[in-house]
């Protein structure tokens, strides 16, 4: 054999290179299942379960309480004007609170989350704990689709792919259908759902003009945009996820109290100077359109923010099940080669050890 045959036959036993074309790679070398160990070590980060759990019902619990002493002290302002009228509406803002506060909450705690962060021993379970609930999330959209009038969330043709795929059992149609589903129709509405929610957020907040009606306000609209989001896309954020979020919302209420608090119109009216001195009911006017605007403005930018990062959430942890979906959870021959060595190893030398002492 010449030297050129030899470089040839050597040639052919290498992995095909990837030609490129105008900067684009035309094949892509095969690549193995990422393995447990590859994804624990790169998406699996330390977390307190327990921790978390506690500082969700923590941060819900006092998102509750101001909501309650907003409410409380409404029902006080109207019991001095009217012993029956404060009566009536504090029996109106019990059933409020209920309403507002302890139903979304609930709806929300109670929607199944996909389970993301796991390493060797907990991958297997989390495995078909994710499958049931991209089943259950399969047939929720498919029954709302059918059974509802009007909803126009999700496109039809894709949720007949979805039905299919779930009644033939075909995993990777299903996955390939919902993907399809979430990056496109789902994504569109839940971006709708955002910018109305702040919107009203906006507008009810500047028409108030009152601090606990603004703080009770963004609570409601906050916690009802999360509520619409999950109930959309069929899943919550994980425990830790969904406890910033409820961070976000408790943040959300102390600013809202703070700017409802502040008279930030005067301060603008009196940098005015003398333009306004000699026009008062002109300054008040101002100051009041002023104060309502910035308001209206920072409580629909907040619920736009709170809005974005539970869909930000929701995408993550959707894409990252179905990276776990396909990790290769068994134990690859060289693996297990190199762990009856690394024993062999271990057991010789403390029986030479053994040997040595006696």
């Amino acid at each position: 054999m010449n030297k050129k045959d030899k470089i040839d036959n050597g040639a052919q036993t290498q992995l095909p290179v990837a030609r490129e074309k105008n900067g684009e790679p035309q094949t892509k070398p095969t690549q193995g299942k990422m393995t447990i160990y590859d994804y624990e070590q790169k998406y699996t980060r330390r977390q307190n379960v327990r921790g978390a759990r506690l500082i969700l019902w923590m941060c819900a619990s006092l998102v509750g309480v101001i909501l309650f002493v907003c409410l409380f002290f409404l029902t006080m302002r109207i019991y001095e004007i009217n012993e029956y009228a404060g009566y009536a509406t504090g029996a109106a803002c019990l059933i409020l609170f209920v309403c507002i506060f302890v139903v979304p909450l609930c709806k929300i705690v109670k929607t199944g989350a996909f389970v993301t962060n796991v390493n060797a021993a907990t991958a297997r379970e989390a495995k078909r704990h994710n499958k049931k609930l991209r089943h259950d999330v399969a047939e929720k959209i498919i029954d709302l689709t059918s059974k509802v009038e009007g909803v126009g969330w999700y496109d039809s043709e894709v949720v007949g792919r979805i039905a299919i795929a779930l009644k033939v059992g075909d995993e990777e149609k299903l996955k390939s259908a919902l993907t399809e589903l979430y990056q496109g129709c789902v994504k569109k509405n839940a971006k709708d759902m955002i910018f109305r929610s702040s919107i009203k957020c906006a507008a009810y907040s500047a028409i108030s003009q009152a601090a606990k009606v603004d703080t009770a306000l963004v609570i409601f609209l906050n916690l009802q945009l999360i509520k619409d989001l999950v109930f959309l896309y069929g899943f919550r954020p994980s425990d830790a996820r969904l406890a910033k979020i409820v961070a976000r919302v408790l943040q959300n209420a102390l600013i809202a109290y703070g700017l409802g608090g502040l008279n930030i119109g005067h301060s603008v009216v009196q940098t005015m100077g003398s333009a306004v001195k000699g026009i008062p009911i002109l300054g008040n006017a101002i100051a009041a359109i002023v104060d309502s605007s910035v308001q209206g403005l920072a409580n629909g930018t907040l619920t736009t923010v709170i809005g974005y990062q539970t869909i930000r959430y929701l995408t993550h942890e959707y894409r990252l099940q179905n990276i776990l979906d396909e990790v290769n959870l068994d134990e690859t021959q060289e693996e297990l080669v190199e762990a009856c060595d690394k024993l062999e190893k271990e057991l010789k030398t403390k029986k030479r050890n053994v040997g040595a002492a006696i």
